[in-house]
């Protein structure tokens, strides 16, 4: 079911959702800015679960008794330590309307765009760390960790937001953003790693090195602003870029109080301590 909302605003966007009786959308916290008085607000540490009824976990677990309240307070607490692992909230705030349509607001917390993703089903969708803000509770969220090597590498690329099942999940990152296809491009894009917002299942992301161990490959990293990787994306399907990176903006702010941590060559020699 297709959450109605509308993404308003320029350099620092806004989603405003509409809600039906009774339904309910669920953001991390920290993400909400507004909503109407017959819209109910809850704090919970789980996410949804069993195609997003969260009203329906209770009746269930009486049901099954003291091994159904075991196993969902054992599922509770993997989530969360999960999401503390991935450096993410601990926990979601869920809104539901009651009595008629409801608005409720949400926002990234950098000056960026905003976009939904419909899911239907079929394919799942994976963020960067703090990409995510909101969604219809038919929507699950999880975290996809992509194994030592890569994330050592890229950095920003060891932990990734996933999302599944169907219905409409709202994403923000920094700057503006681009929709690419790596196959329109012979199958391959290589990216700085802080640029990858979101991107499809089936598309695969990997971190190589920028050049050889050679001349050219040195000047690459230690002067080129990017360190010594960049992030592959190969296959067929959406990826979504950012034209700003977090690295990026926080230098700027340094630099602007007269602190800059970026260092005369960038690159390799950045002394941003993230």
């Amino acid at each position: 079911m297709t959450l109605q909302q509308e993404i308003v605003g320029n350099a620092m966007q806004m989603a405003v959702v509409t809600l039906r009786p009774g339904q309910t959308v669920y953001c991390e916290a920290g993400k909400f800015l507004f909503k109407t008085a017959n819209v109910t607000m809850e704090t919970r540490l789980s996410g949804p679960s069993g195609g997003g009824s969260a009203q329906g976990g209770a009746s269930g677990a009486a049901a099954a008794g003291m091994g159904g309240l075991l196993r969902q307070a054992v599922g509770t607490a993997m989530q969360v330590g999960q999401r503390a692992l991935a450096g993410e909230s601990l926990a979601f705030q869920y809104f539901t309307a009651q009595g008629g349509e409801g608005t409720v607001g949400f926002a990234g917390v950098l000056p960026g765009e905003m976009r939904a993703l419909e899911l239907d089903g079929t394919r799942a969708w994976f963020a960067e760390k703090d990409a995510f803000v909101a969604a219809e509770s038919t929507v699950e969220f999880g975290i996809a960790f992509q194994g030592g090597r890569t994330g050592m590498k890229g950095g920003e690329g060891f932990v990734l937001e996933k999302f599944t099942g169907r219905g409409t999940v709202i994403i923000a990152g920094a700057g503006n953003f681009i929709d690419l296809d790596p196959a329109d491009f012979g199958g391959r894009i290589e990216v700085d790693t802080g640029c990858v917002v979101a991107f499809e299942e089936g598309i695969q992301y990997g971190v190589q090195r920028v050049g050889g161990l050679n001349r050219q490959g040195l000047m690459n990293a230690v002067f080129g602003g990017e360190g010594l990787s960049l992030a592959t994306l190969e296959g067929s399907g959406r990826v979504i870029l950012q034209s700003m990176t977090i690295e990026g903006l926080a230098n700027a702010l340094k630099k602007a109080q007269g602190g800059d941590k970026q260092g005369p060559t960038g690159g390799l020699f950045s002394t941003h301590s993230g």
